[in-house]
């Protein structure tokens, strides 16, 4: 797709709550027994990581990280939840998904199934080749 000069001018970047519907979107077009692995699955979307996060991740920059998991995989859950368990939380950050999106081909959209995959994926112990079969099954 091209885009005139013209048109150039008046874009603006994706705010938080565009990528927030891109992630959505993304979600819902998952195999649904993949879905089913990550029930009560919350996505939330920040520009950057925290500082905490940062280092706990030895991040060398608040651009290093796409996103993270944190919560329980299938494999640690129990029967009965923990009381004052959090949900399984997926971060997305916004600016380094942005200026990943500007080095590649493939549209931001593409981008985000790649960072949601792989942040489940990793978490419940799914290989690569997985992860890319599960990617190739939404394109």
């Amino acid at each position: 797709m091209t885009l005139e000069t013209s048109n150039l001018s008046d874009l603006t970047a994706p705010a938080l709550h565009d990528i927030e519907r891109l992630a959505e979107a993304a979600f819902a077009a998952l195999p649904d027994n993949f879905r089913r692995l990550c029930e009560g699955l919350v996505i939330q979307v920040e520009d950057f990581p925290d500082d905490e996060t940062l280092d706990d991740m030895q991040c060398e920059s608040e651009y290093d990280l796409l996103g993270l998991f944190r919560g329980r995989g299938r494999a640690q859950s129990e029967a009965t939840p923990v009381t004052g368990q959090f949900p399984n939380m997926i971060w997305l950050y916004r600016r380094p998904i942005l200026d990943f999106w500007a080095d590649q081909e493939d549209g931001l959209g593409a981008v985000i199934t790649h960072v949601l995959v792989h942040e489940i994926g990793h978490h419940f112990g799914l290989s690569d080749d997985d992860m890319q079969a599960i990617e190739e099954s939404v394109a």
